[in-house]
C-alpha cells in the first residue's frame, strides 16, 4: 500500500488542520506482563499432557499480518498522534513522496 510522507489533517493540540509528517509503528503489546492468576494457571495445566484438551488447541496460525498504525506529527506544534482510523492490516507499507 503507498501512503504520503505529508499529508494535511487535523491537529488535536493545534486545533486546526496542519501539514503533518507519516511514520509508522507495528501495534505491540505494552507494559510488563502481571503474573498468572490461579484460574490461568489451572487452565494452562490442564493443556498439558495427553487427551486433556477441555477446549480446541489454542496453538495455531493466527492472523496473516500485524497492524499498522500511521502516527502523525504536526509541523507546527511537533507533537504526534495517532489516526485511529488508520489502522489496517498490510503485508507492504511505503511511503511515497510528493
Amino acid at each position: 500500500m503507498k501512503y504520503p510522507k505529508t499529508m494535511n489533517t487535523y491537529c488535536p493540540h493545534c486545533r486546526k488542520h496542519t501539514e503533518h509528517t507519516v511514520g509508522t509503528s507495528s501495534r505491540k503489546a505494552r507494559g510488563k506482563a502481571r503474573p498468572m492468576s490461579e484460574a490461568q494457571r489451572r487452565f494452562k495445566a490442564k493443556l498439558r499432557g495427553y487427551g486433556s484438551f477441555p477446549r480446541p488447541n489454542p496453538k495455531g496460525d493466527g492472523k496473516p499480518t500485524k497492524k499498522i498504525d500511521i502516527r502523525l506529527k504536526c509541523k507546527e506544534c511537533s507533537k504526534s498522534h495517532t489516526k485511529s482510523k488508520g489502522t489496517f492490516r498490510v503485508k507492504k507499507f511505503e511511503l511515497k513522496g510528493k
